[in-house]
């Protein structure tokens, strides 16, 4: 008999902002206290985990990404106490928790930085990347910071330039450094301790960079307009060479306590995303897989991804999905807001873990910014990377503040708070809340949908569709994401069937044979009957193993 999969092979993680989900003293920010009056909230949607962006100590440079102190809860959060209270909490709803990892670089208010920075010759000094001028004076070479101009920031005191990839304020670690290696091993084992049942690690891709300072090539598709940093190509500003030695170790940390994830964020190309799983898969159990945020909204072009990304996965990886994150613009907004739930679909019927954003199940949508309330460091540089749209308050019911705070909200509320919202739509069978609760159900009660194999359904134009099946149980998902209607045809495939969940509510229990029709924005879950016939694009099925 097989062994049943490890949780997060099943499960369905959910991203907590936790600035923005639920503000438990009035002060306008979200805290830990807060996040833990909502946990009842998200056993009754039905989520496996909620994954926690960093409520570390820090200067809030780039809102806690800029990490003073990796062992230790910020003052706007709350406490240690308090993040052990959520965890209990969580762990009682049968939630697991994860949290960010920060590991490239670290807030120029961490002691280790403040040590490193006295001297040249301070113990510390090797745990940050410093560097000469170069011979004729300036930056030691072209690598260029993600929120805009050069890397590398001049220090008076010692007379040399420190790196930093995103703000100044955010200066890179070393990860040459056996020294840095060990301290952040230790911090993960902290957080273990207290029972953390994994990390969500940013920016895996670029800890590791060049000992020789190479100049990163220039990039010949750079558009004038684009960010600036996409001016040249990270070849040697985030590829090292070190990188999975690096993440081997960080594995090897994880695997020290039992049924722990190490999921790592990688903008990459498909290849070099999978190859964070590790050539004998002991690198990242899930390294994230942005397609479905990044590339345009067309269903062939989906399509041939899903079946490549799943041939690249290693035997024995399990793939990985995700519509939106505290980065990117909200999929309502990207795709619109019948479309959404075309998206919702597609995410949690895929093969593979899917990860929630908070408040998509409501149709959250980029809330507009007034200059004066704009906070984003990276849109104070480029308005086009202003991620603050997608970071707003949790609505939670029609109050005046949404339910998410007594006080003055952090950013704006968006206009609709007062009927978009949980409260609003917790009794509604036609919202969208009620359908992902019904989806996240129906996804969870079927096997198939869960772990089962995939095989991708022969259609045209707009239509993706796919067979999901594990044992005797098999549901075609068919999903329209254009704007007109369309018929999928069935006859060559030998399915049929009855529809158990449709974007609409309006279909369960209809009969299918020989075709499906698929009303504009409109996907439909089939338990199907039939034998699958043709095409040689089907998807691999790991027979439910443990990790």
């Amino acid at each position: 008999m097989a062994e049943e999969p490890v949780w997060w092979k099943r499960g369905i993680v959910y991203q907590v902002y936790p600035r923005s989900f639920m503000d438990s003293d009035g002060d306008g920010t979200g805290d830990l206290p807060g996040v833990t009056q909502r946990l009842d909230y998200l056993q009754w949607l039905g989520v496996d985990a909620l994954w926690l962006s960093p409520f570390y100590l820090s200067p809030m440079a780039d809102f806690g990404y800029d990490v003073a102190d990796y062992c230790d809860v910020d003052p706007l959060f709350g406490t240690l106490a308090d993040f052990d209270a959520l965890v209990d909490e969580a762990h009682r709803r049968g939630l697991k928790v994860l949290v960010d990892l920060v590991p490239n670089h670290t807030s120029d208010q961490h002691a280790w930085f403040q040590e490193s920075r006295t001297s040249r010759d301070n113990p510390k000094r090797d745990w940050y990347l410093w560097a000469d001028p170069a011979p004729g004076g300036g930056e030691p070479n072209n690598w260029l910071a993600a929120f805009g101009g050069s890397g590398w920031e001049w220090d008076d005191a010692t007379g040399q330039y420190y790196f930093h990839r995103f703000l100044k304020e955010q200066p890179d670690l070393n990860w040459r450094n056996p020294d840095v290696r060990a301290a952040m091993w230790d911090a993960m084992r902290f957080w273990m301790e207290r029972g953390v049942d994994g990390f969500r690690v940013d920016v895996i891709w670029l800890m590791s960079k060049d000992d020789q300072l190479r100049d990163d090539p220039v990039n010949p598709d750079y558009i004038p307009g684009d960010p600036e940093w996409n001016r040249v190509i990270s070849t040697y500003s985030g590829g090292g060479g070190q990188i999975h030695e690096i993440v081997r170790e960080m594995r090897q940390t994880v695997d020290e306590y039992p049924e722990r994830v190490l999921i790592g964020e990688i903008y990459a190309s498909p290849e070099e995303t999978v190859s964070f799983y590790g050539e004998n898969l002991d690198e990242c159990h899930l390294p994230f897989n942005f397609h479905l945020v990044t590339a345009a909204w067309a269903a062939r072009g989906f399509a041939d991804f899903i079946v490549t990304y799943d041939r690249l996965v290693p035997e024995g990886g399990w793939p990985n999905w995700v519509i939106g994150n505290h980065d990117q613009p909200r999929i309502a907004s990207r795709v619109g807001a019948e479309q959404a739930r075309v998206a919702a679909m597609l995410l949690l019927t895929l093969r593979g873990t899917p990860t929630m954003y908070y408040g998509d199940e409501i149709g959250m949508r980029d809330v507009p910014i007034p200059p004066d309330r704009l906070v984003d460091p990276a849109g104070a540089v480029n308005p086009g990377m202003n991620r603050d749209p997608a970071r707003t308050p949790m609505q939670w019911d029609a109050s005046e503040r949404a339910g998410f705070t007594t006080g003055e909200p952090w950013l704006p509320l968006a206009a609709d708070a007062a009927t978009a919202n949980v409260a609003a739509q917790r009794d509604d069978p036609s919202s969208m809340l009620a359908f992902y609760r019904r989806l996240i159900a129906l996804r969870q009660a079927e096997p198939a949908l869960e772990i089962g194999d995939y095989q991708e359904v022969e259609a045209d134009g707009d239509v993706l569709a796919d067979l999901r099946r594990h044992g005797d149980r098999q549901f075609l998902v068919a999903l329209n994401l254009g704007d007109g209607s369309t018929q999928l045809n069935l006859a060559t495939t030998g399915l049929g069937g009855e529809v158990v969940l449709s974007t609409e509510g309006d279909r369960e229990g209809e009969a299918v044979a020989g075709s499906v029709l698929l009303r504009p924005h409109e996907g439909v879950v089939v338990a199907a009957h039939g034998e699958r016939r043709g095409g040689d694009r089907a998807m691999r099925y790991d027979g439910g193993l443990g990790d």
